[in-house]
């Protein structure tokens, strides 16, 4: 078992927790994990793979209700970007990680500024931005920091999706990034036996917020679905300066 403190395990545990909401129906919240490993690891480098056996486990569990609400054109428009960025990401891990993380805060604010000027200036001359630079950013994010979910966001809440196609997208999204992050952390030796062991233990935070992930959605109106995300996208974004 990984040796570390009570406190350590609860905000591991409360990451984990919070992978589960995000991933099932409150996206934007599954930023709030990364800082919360961070912080339970010790190690911003090495928290990264100790964080994605959870996402990847709760991106199956989110499939079970979002499979079928996706747009395949939306992922298809962004595919050719992210694995761009995915392969600048895997190259980036040999990096000073902390430099990192501040460049995808700043793009990640850039991005924001341009969907919040369309978004209260719907008549200004400013053209809507195209897949390239959300694609590329997003596969940068998700490999260096596990940190694409504000990128989505805001791609997605730019093409105003009913909250159903929005999470679809979201999932399967993740779901297949995810996934393809595995050969690049191991690669450079990030996962080994204590992190591996400490995702086992996480299993039922995980599923327990999924299902309270799943009840938030249902209960959420559409426009407080927006606000949350839009607010937990710029908290989240900002705590990647830390």
């Amino acid at each position: 078992m990984p040796e570390l403190h009570w406190w350590q395990w609860a905000l591991g545990a409360l990451a984990a927790y919070s992978v589960g909401i995000a991933k099932a129906g409150i996206p934007g919240l599954g930023m709030v994990a990364v800082p919360l490993m961070v912080l339970a690891v010790g190690n911003a480098r090495a928290s990264i793979a100790w964080l994605l056996p959870l996402l990847i486990l709760a991106d199956f569990l989110a499939l079970l209700y979002w499979r079928r609400h996706a747009d395949v054109r939306v992922l298809l428009h962004l595919a050719p970007w992210v694995l761009v960025g995915y392969a600048a990401g895997g190259a980036a891990l040999a990096l000073d990680e902390t430099y990192m993380r501040h460049l995808i805060a700043v793009i990640i604010l850039l991005m924001f500024s341009v969907y919040l000027f369309r978004r209260f200036r719907p008549n200004a001359l400013l053209g809507s931005l195209p897949p390239a630079p959300y694609g590329f950013c997003g596969g940068f994010a998700t490999t260096v920091a596990n940190a694409a979910g504000p990128v989505m966001n805001i791609y997605l809440l730019s093409m105003n999706l009913p909250k159903e196609q929005f999470m679809g997208n979201t999932v399967w999204f993740f779901a297949i990034i995810n996934l393809l992050k595995v050969p690049i952390y191991a690669s450079y030796g990030l996962f080994d036996a204590q992190s591996l062991t400490f995702d086992v233990t996480m299993i039922p935070a995980v599923v327990a917020g999924a299902i309270t992930g799943r009840w938030l959605f249902e209960h959420i109106p559409q426009a407080v679905f927006e606000g949350f995300v839009i607010v937990t996208t710029l908290v989240s974004t900002l705590l990647l300066f830390r």
